[in-house]
């Protein structure tokens, strides 16, 4: 009997580029997952738009009719509990989580994050990457805790940085990268090669540096 492909919910506060590289891949018949709900935070938010296109579930909350950053993040993740999801992924979720909203789904939520963790967490990290003097620079997947950008790194990209490069040209040239390096290890979570266990375990063992993406795809 085939098993029934992971439950996946996604939240973004933007245009949404790095959902609709999930569900290209997933039309390529390569991310065997059902999308059971997108949210955000910004009722505009393109990848609510591309979520509809797609007939996949959409919410829209703001955090400003909440009375804090907690009653915002609780009700969020109840009602992505709700959605049947076994995975949680941000893909531009513009939002510092909650701890005690963020702790029922440590090891079941992954993050994409636009530097080499641990460089650069939070914003601007292709500028900060420019004016620090890097010769590379790149992007994360990484589990998410409640410290900033700081959960377990399980894979990245790397971009040589060019002469010339601006911050505008490296975002442009590191999204490609991106959208090849998400729908990856999503598909590792899914296919159950990649878990947590208190920290990464990948093809049963401990997973003890990120895996890297090259041109076939994820290396350790």
């Amino acid at each position: 009997m085939t098993a029934a492909p992971a439950k996946v919910a996604v939240l973004a506060s933007g245009r949404g580029s790095n959902l609709a590289a999930l569900l290209d891949a997933r039309e390529r018949d390569d991310l065997p997952v059902e999308f059971v709900l997108v949210g955000s935070d910004k009722a505009g938010a393109g990848a609510l738009r591309l979520a509809e296109a797609a007939n996949i579930p959409t919410l829209a909350l703001d955090p400003r009719s909440y009375p804090d950053r907690r009653a915002f993040d609780l009700d969020l993740f109840q009602r992505i509990a709700a959605s049947g999801a076994d995975w949680l992924v941000l893909a531009g979720f513009m939002r510092i989580l909650d701890g005690e909203a963020l702790r029922p789904w440590v090891g079941r939520i992954i993050n994409i994050h636009p530097s080499l963790l641990p460089k650069y967490r939070g914003l601007h990290t292709h500028r900060r990457a420019l004016e620090a003097g890097d010769r590379e620079h790149g992007a994360s997947v990484h589990f998410v805790t409640a410290e900033l950008d700081g959960g377990p790194v399980i894979a990245q990209a790397y971009l040589p940085i060019e002469a010339g490069d601006d911050e505008q040209s490296l975002a442009q040239r590191l999204l490609p990268l991106e959208h090849r390096l998400l729908p990856a290890v999503l598909g590792l979570l899914a296919s159950g090669r990649l878990r947590w266990d208190g920290s990464p375990r990948f093809d049963d063992q401990p997973l003890a540096a990120p895996l890297r993406l090259g041109e076939h795809g994820l290396q350790p």
